[in-house]
């Protein structure tokens, strides 16, 4: 059988159609071939008829790896990783996460090499063209990026991440990577020098915030107003949810001086949102500061989060009318995939039109047949999960941290350094914590 199929490769008839004459009739497949007796240059005679040769197809296979690299980039279907430049995957995650943002990497294509904004200053300017050059190559290579011109100007503005310890760059905390990086992109991509880059840093991720502050013991009461760029989910033995984890991040007590007492006192701060942004940043707050050991010790609680998040009930009341509507149009959107006819009206009684955006976010509604007074994006205060920054590790100064970012064709991607790899969805609900495996610190 061996045989015939050398020699099915030379003339293409199939074993199957071959009749090969040998001394005593004809070869069958099962022969031992050390019975025949055969001699180097003895012929045989083989009867068949060979298949039709097949012709070559007139445009041959292309394979991936010759593609130019920023086909072979889209043809991957995601971004490159990441190459660890020692104990710096806490910057590498940061990064793939905030790269998942297109306005974000819009407004930085926009932001010029040489035109510095009135008041930033050279070092805020150098880590903001960094980023934009970061992002860059992260979107048109296919092997990883060593992101070595960012890490120079994010340790020159920010001099704690070069710390040292036995002459090795320490592991540095994620949460402070990101906070960083987001104000200093607030500083500049805000400033005169961009306008009018797509939706800027306070659109796209600040969170105006409205708080009532009660003294009990005096009767003293104050409001306060404050933009952040993110909530926090507090951590304590009766939080089993990302839900219950905001609510207690937006009520906290605080200790200052009573006017009326003369003296200090207890005072309640009770927080609502009163703006929302586009993309919502959430940080589990798993670390605190151990005297003991003299380091950022942390909460392995088991904290579950979803995949979509509603903060409705976390927003002020003046916030909560303005997103009846989108929500009733969102809520409309979705009975009109099950075949429903719905009409909305405002209360000018005009029609809107809703439907999801294209990237799939529900956080919003496009409205184009609305009133020229409405924004073309509403905020329903319903959001998708898009990036998860976990923590592997017991200390945030230790440990591994890792990027894991949703596609656009809702495939994820676990970014650990330079080794990106497909994951499912359920497995990012696994990094909710609980014991020693990777668990979520930032959500986006």
């Amino acid at each position: 059988m061996v045989f015939k199929t050398q020699l099915y490769t030379l003339t293409g008839v199939p074993p199957e159609r071959q009749k090969i004459m040998v001394k005593g009739g004809i070869l069958k497949d099962d022969t031992d071939w050390s019975t025949l007796g055969l001699k180097d240059g003895q012929k045989l005679m083989m009867i068949g008829t060979a298949d039709e040769i097949v012709k070559a197809p007139e445009k041959g296979p292309v394979f991936v790896e010759d593609l130019p690299e920023e086909e072979q980039a889209a043809a991957l279907g995601h971004s490159a990783g990441l190459y660890n430049l020692g104990n710096t995957c806490y910057m590498n995650s940061t990064l793939q996460c905030l790269h998942s943002v297109p306005e974000l990497k819009s407004a930085l294509l926009s932001y010029s090499d040489n035109v510095r904004g009135n008041g930033v200053d050279q070092a805020s300017h150098s880590l903001t063209v960094a980023t934009r050059n970061t992002f860059g190559e992260l979107d048109q290579s296919v092997r990883p990026v060593a992101p070595l011109h960012f890490l120079q100007m994010l340790r020159k503005k920010y001099p704690q991440f070069a710390q040292q310890q036995n002459n090795v760059y320490m592991q540095q905390d994620a949460e402070e990577c990101w906070t960083q990086l987001i104000y200093t992109l607030s500083q500049t991509l805000t400033s005169e020098a961009s306008e009018p880059a797509a939706a800027q840093m306070k659109e796209l991720f600040g969170i105006d915030l409205v708080s009532r502050v009660h003294c009990a013991e005096s009767g003293e009461e104050s409001s306060e107003a404050e933009s952040v760029y993110s909530l926090k989910c507090h951590i304590s033995h009766d939080v089993n949810h990302l839900h219950e984890g905001l609510k207690h991040g937006l009520k906290t007590e605080l200790e200052k001086v009573s006017p009326s007492l003369g003296r200090t006192a207890i005072y309640t701060r009770e927080s609502r949102i009163n703006e929302l942004p586009r993309y919502l940043t959430v940080q589990f707050v798993r670390f605190f500061w151990k005297r003991e050991s003299n380091q950022k010790a942390k909460i392995l609680r088991k904290v579950d989060y979803p995949l979509e998040l509603d903060v409705y009930d976390f927003c002020s009341d003046e916030l909560k009318l303005k997103l009846q509507t989108p929500r009733q149009v969102l809520r409309d959107a979705e009975s009109a995939k099950f075949g429903l006819k719905v009409e909305v009206k405002t209360s000018s009684s005009q029609n809107i039109e809703g439907s999801l955006t294209s990237a799939g976010e529900s956080s919003s509604i496009d409205i184009d047949k609305a009133d020229s007074s409405v924004p073309k994006k509403q905020l329903t205060g319903i959001y998708d999960l898009i990036a998860v920054l976990t923590h592997k590790g017991r200390s945030a100064d230790s440990g591994h941290y890792v990027g894991w970012v949703k596609q656009d064709d809702g495939k994820w991607i676990e970014f650990d350094d330079d080794n990106p790899s497909i994951r499912k969805e359920e497995e990012i609900l696994k990094l909710s914590g609980g014991g020693d495996w990777h668990m979520a610190y930032i959500c986006l």
